[in-house]
């Protein structure tokens, strides 16, 4: 057992230093208790009855379909030069499906 000198806390007195204070005696000190718990489970049958609503939702959506016109004309070319349109021109409508 050790012994901590009043004054000089650091310092630890041994089985050495015993002989300083022959007179000792033992010393109880209680704690307050301490309360301890046990915890066992047992099965207990729960019956859950879980309402289910199917809700249909209808929606738009977008379906693209797609047309293109298109545009021809003749263009007379002399010489490396540009010479003026004719002035016919024709319009064709066509259209895609997908």
């Amino acid at each position: 057992m050790s012994y901590m000198h009043p004054y000089n806390p650091t310092h630890v007195m041994g089985a050495a230093d015993a002989h300083f204070c022959p007179d000792c005696p033992t010393q109880s000190v209680f704690d307050p208790p301490v309360t301890l718990y046990e915890n066992y489970y047992h099965p207990q049958l729960v019956n859950v009855i879980q309402q289910v609503e199917v809700v249909k939702q209808h929606h738009c959506c977008p379906v693209y379909h797609k047309s293109y016109v298109f545009t021809e004309k003749d263009v007379m070319v002399r010489g490396g030069k540009r010479a003026t349109i004719s002035s016919k021109s024709s319009a064709k409508k066509r259209s895609k499906k997908r």
